[in-house]
């Protein structure tokens, strides 16, 4: 949680559960590779709450914006406490939904978003997938491989949530903490002291169980 009198900018995710066309899975983006802050990141779609929003509206907004999602089929079922990141002064609120009505999704803002991405559960709980991150810093954290080749990496603040939930739900299973993966070049083009702090501080030293 942000500390007292902290004056953190709001911004809330969208952790988006539907029953894919390989089985369960997430909705998941990957940021625009020229974008001057954490180019290539895969996240969920989310972004800044504008006046009057709530986390739930400005998660479903931006989600809209940036894959073309009709929040009507969407039914949230949660959301988490707000996480802050420090780095950059930021409060996310994590807003749980589930896919209840699908309709296809694209890239609807590409100076945004580079690809989407619907990573099954499957995928994402297989040890061979899981892997350690090290950034230039020395930083640490918890990583997936995704993708038909597995050759992007899902880091940072988003795997640190996902990491997170499904040990908290009893969905990981144990994998090779000492499989570290340096950070791919056009990664590190954005700004170095924005780097994503995952919602735990045990990442900072070793993530997985």
């Amino acid at each position: 949680m942000p500390p007292e009198g902290n004056e953190a900018r709001r911004g809330a995710v969208l952790m988006l559960f539907g029953e894919g066309p390989e089985g369960p899975d997430l909705l998941l983006t990957e940021r625009s590779h020229t974008m001057r802050s954490h180019p290539g990141q895969v996240s969920f779609p989310g972004g800044r709450i504008d006046a009057g929003e709530t986390p739930q509206q400005a998660a479903l907004r931006e989600a809209l914006e940036e894959t073309g999602l009709d929040p009507s089929g969407v039914e949230v079922f949660a959301e988490l406490p707000e996480l802050w990141l420090p780095p950059s002064n930021y409060a996310v609120t994590p807003i749980l939904g589930w896919w209840a009505r699908e309709e296809e999704v694209g890239v609807a803002s590409p100076e945004e978003v580079h690809a989407i991405h619907r990573v099954t559960i499957t995928d994402l709980v297989e040890p061979t997938h899981r892997i350690t991150v090290r950034h230039p810093t020395g930083w640490l954290g918890p990583g997936f491989l995704i993708g038909p080749d597995r050759d992007v990496i899902l880091w940072g603040f988003t795997a640190g949530i996902i990491s997170r939930l499904f040990d908290h739900v009893g969905w990981s299973s144990d994998w090779d903490v000492d499989a570290v993966r340096d950070l791919p070049s056009y990664m590190l083009s954005g700004e170095p002291s924005r780097i994503p702090v995952p919602p735990n501080t045990q990442f900072e030293e070793r993530p997985g169980r």
